[in-house]
């Protein structure tokens, strides 16, 4: 459980706050919304009393993306094939090779048995399914096609998941590679910069001052080995907590913005997320307030879910979608704008936006393959200029040495 703050307006036009706790978003607008007011805007605070304690046992109970796809694709084949609701969630238990998975989906039929609709017992298990999961659920119960939703459902978690994917692909390649230069450097700091530090102390060479900085890290490294292990961990954790921080995500996904190459991935994929997003919710027949909403909180980048939360409200003013996304050209492609306008005057906006995104799907496929050929060199460059520095510093007292012999 979370803790929103949100402001809603009253039936009768009185506008007003409050907080509330609530699994998600969505599960907060479906409550007032049933209480006859309207959302116009939720923040969320932070997790309820109890419910962000970390423990091993929770940790053991994740369920992969890859389960969750696999259990909406075969749940809607066992509809569509006639099975009840009962039978195909008991099939799929004794299918499941993850117990986590096994776990959920007994506690989800429990529920079922005792009435309750499939949505409503996805929603007390919001770790596991997403508020989009839900809706979309929820949205093929009401209007009695609840394997179609399900098909789309897993349709549009496994495009998301090549997509993250491909993206992560890319990237093994240069993490590994630093990885293995900055073990090489501690390494040479340790056993190798000592041994050629004795000789100059030897010689009384003066020393250049990249020679002094090598040195100093090496006698920081082999003489004080638990000090600096705890500075490496110090700004490992505090790197870490600052990406987590509303400041350091503001810092990072701009960055991101900033980097050449990269920049033109981050906006194609988050274009292809949202598009994919937004087409399957409103296929679905989840209402576009309420589908943007649930995408803002897909989104990871805090621009691109910006610019959801201005077309959320803007909505609301009776504008059209297309607007705020043609005048914010420099996160979505021109291309968005044009589609979605075009989906919008043709009365085919879920279609449109399922073409966009099965085109920035396939750019971004193509970019990060292209990434991994313009890394490679670039990498090299790097590695080169790292040996040369390092075999400057240590070898320029030498010469020094032999030229004034």
């Amino acid at each position: 459980m979370s803790l929103f703050k949100f402001k809603a307006e009253k039936s009768s036009g009185e506008i007003y706050e409050g907080k509330r706790s609530a699994p998600d978003k969505f599960t907060l607008y479906q409550d007032l919304k049933r209480e006859g007011d309207t959302v116009l805007s939720t923040e969320e605070v932070r997790e309820a009393k109890g419910s962000g304690t970390f423990s091993l046992s929770g940790l053991m109970k994740h369920v992969s993306l890859r389960d969750r796809i696999l259990l909406a694709r075969n749940l809607g084949s066992m509809l569509e094939a006639g099975l009840s609701l009962a039978r195909a969630l008991s099939v799929i238990e004794r299918q499941a090779r993850s117990k986590a998975l096994r776990d959920v989906i007994q506690k989800v039929s429990a529920k079922i048995n005792q009435g309750q609709t499939l949505s409503d017992s996805l929603k007390e298990h919001p770790a596991v399914f997403s508020s989009l999961f839900v809706s979309m659920v929820r949205a093929g119960e009401e209007s009695g096609s609840l394997p179609k939703a399900l098909r789309s459902i897993s349709e549009q978690m496994s495009n998301t998941y090549q997509l993250q994917k491909k993206i992560r692909g890319a990237m093994i390649y240069p993490i590994i590679i630093m990885v293995v230069i900055v073990v090489i450097t501690i390494l040479m700091l340790i056993y190798v910069v000592p041994t050629l530090t004795a000789v100059f102390s030897e010689l009384h060479v003066e020393l250049p001052w990249n020679t002094r900085v090598i040195i100093y890290l090496s006698g920081l490294l082999s003489g004080h080995p638990f000090f600096a292990l705890f500075v490496i961990f110090l700004l490992g954790a505090s790197a870490y907590f600052l990406r987590r921080s509303p400041t350091g995500r503001r810092l990072f996904d701009g960055i991101l913005l900033r980097l050449p190459v990269i920049k033109t991935i981050v906006q194609e994929s988050n274009s292809a997320r949202v598009a994919r997003t937004l087409s399957s919710l409103l296929s679905s027949g989840v209402e576009v307030v309420q589908s943007i909403e649930i995408t803002g909180d897909v989104v990871q980048n805090i621009y691109f879910r910006r610019v959801l939360d201005q077309a959320r409200e803007r909505i609301k003013k009776g504008e059209p979608l297309s607007v705020v996304f043609t005048e914010n050209t420099k996160l979505y492609p021109i291309f968005v704008g044009e589609m979605i306008s075009i989906g919008e005057e043709t009365g085919k906006l879920g279609e449109m936006l399922s073409n966009v995104a099965d085109f920035y799907e396939e750019e971004v496929s193509q970019k990060t393959k292209d990434l991994s050929t313009i890394v490679e060199p670039v990498l090299m460059v790097v590695i080169g200029c790292a040996v040369a520095f390092f075999a400057l510093s240590m070898l320029a007292p030498m010469y020094s040495l032999v030229d004034s012999i």
